[in-house]
């Protein structure tokens, strides 16, 4: 479900969702780098939006066995990027760190994250993840 019109954007750019990734979700705009499609793409976790995530994964690379609700129920907290590299126009790299909690028990997600410009739209290709850090 989608926060109402006049809440930030769970992406933590102090922006409103609407005029942030909301745009995004919805298809009536297209990331226009890397770390706006790492945002969107976090959102997508918190508002629990399958269809962007699948459709923001390179088809190369996605996971056929991926499916949100036979993951257990995880409440976001909040997305810190720590780096953001572009190397070339079509390749880059994010560096973000998401907490999290399942079950009362809060998580920290360390990811780098790579991405891929095809069409004119990134795309997520794959993470190192650094553990439960």
């Amino acid at each position: 479900m989608a926060p109402f019109p006049s809440e930030l954007c769970p992406c933590g750019s102090t922006i409103l969702y609407t005029q942030c990734c909301g745009p995004y979700h919805t298809g009536a705009a297209i990331a226009p780098n890397a770390e706006a499609l790492m945002r969107s793409r976090y959102t997508a976790y918190v508002l629990g939006n399958a269809d962007y995530l699948k459709a923001t994964w390179h088809p190369s690379r996605f996971p056929p066995q991926f499916h949100l609700d036979d993951q257990p129920h995880t409440q976001w907290l909040g997305l810190k990027v720590k780096r953001y590299e572009l190397s070339e126009d079509s390749h880059a790299l994010v560096e973000f760190i998401a907490r999290y909690k399942i079950n009362g028990r809060a998580h920290r997600l360390h990811e780098v994250s790579r991405f891929v410009r095809e069409g004119g739209r990134w795309l997520y290709l794959s993470g190192e993840i650094d553990g439960d850090v």
